[in-house]
């Protein structure tokens, strides 16, 4: 499905606030509410819009994060996903191009939690080496 410019700035307002009413939807595009609630359909039914989640706060988000690059044997990434896998700590892991194979986003509610989940990952059988970029502040997030 091909979205307009139209359709993109509705996804815009959605992404800020999913629970606003149709009808200020409608105001904020110059339509009509009817417009905008086919628009909405049309894009649930097309698999554009998914689903509408809680999006984690300052208050559900752990209070520290860090990003660990890997870098791994060759032939050893099945047995270092499934380690990471266990660790509950590591929420999203990404494959990388580049000096590192891969990405792992760890969360943590304390730093000894955080500096014992990051010296699990180094750990692990085909782990060569890591390196770990602690968050301090978050400028920008789209999410």
């Amino acid at each position: 499905m091909q979205s307009d410019d139209i359709d993109k700035k509705l996804i815009a307002l959605l992404r800020e606030n999913a629970r606003r009413p149709v009808a200020d939807l409608a105001r904020q595009l110059s339509l009509a509410r009817t417009t905008v609630q086919a628009r909405i359909e049309r894009l649930e039914n097309s698999g554009v819009i998914s689903g509408y989640t809680l999006r984690a706060s300052a208050v559900t988000r752990p209070p520290l994060q860090a990003t660990v690059l890997i870098s791994i044997e060759p032939r050893s990434g099945p047995e270092v996903l499934s380690r990471l896998h266990s660790l509950s700590g590591v929420q999203v892991v990404h494959t990388t191009s580049g000096r590192f194979d891969l990405l792992a986003q760890v969360v943590a509610q304390t730093t000894t939690e955080l500096d014992e989940t990051i010296d699990r990952i180094g750990e692990a059988r085909g782990v060569k080496s890591s390196e770990s970029l602690i968050h301090l502040a978050t400028k920008l997030d789209r999410t």
